[in-house]
């Protein structure tokens, strides 16, 4: 990676970081619930569960030129820039999701990777048009 806090400029390909804060966040509100709703807290738990495996093996990786989608080492889909029209990070003082528009499609992924890094690399690969 080759990527600095001052480059405005990428020249590599980067890996994002996973990020478990979600679904231990989940987890962490289904115990309590337990005692007050049991049928709540199960699907939350579960939930929490789904994006812990998610986090485990979902990798985000910026190209030069596209965002690829890894399941472990297995690419899942590649999100070429030049047909992104806006993307948007919600809520960034507690980032859970991930917005971006394409010209054909709209894609809604859930905050299971570094924030941060997610943010940089959004900002010099594809800036914002809006």
């Amino acid at each position: 990676m080759t990527i600095t806090a001052d480059s405005t400029t990428p020249t590599s390909t980067i890996e994002l970081a996973p990020s478990f804060t979600i679904p231990t966040v989940l987890l962490l509100a289904a115990i309590p619930l337990l005692f007050v709703q049991k049928w709540v807290s199960l699907p939350l738990a579960l939930f929490g569960l789904f994006l812990m495996y998610q986090a485990a093996t979902i990798r985000l990786q910026f190209t030069l030129t596209d965002l690829d989608i890894y399941r472990s080492s297995n690419l899942i889909r590649k999100f070429p820039f030049r047909e992104w029209q806006n993307w948007r990070i919600f809520w960034p003082a507690v980032p859970i999701l991930f917005y971006f528009k394409e010209i054909n499609s709209i894609h809604f992924l859930p905050v299971l990777f570094d924030r941060k890094m997610l943010q940089t690399c959004l900002e010099q690969r594809c800036p914002r048009q809006d």
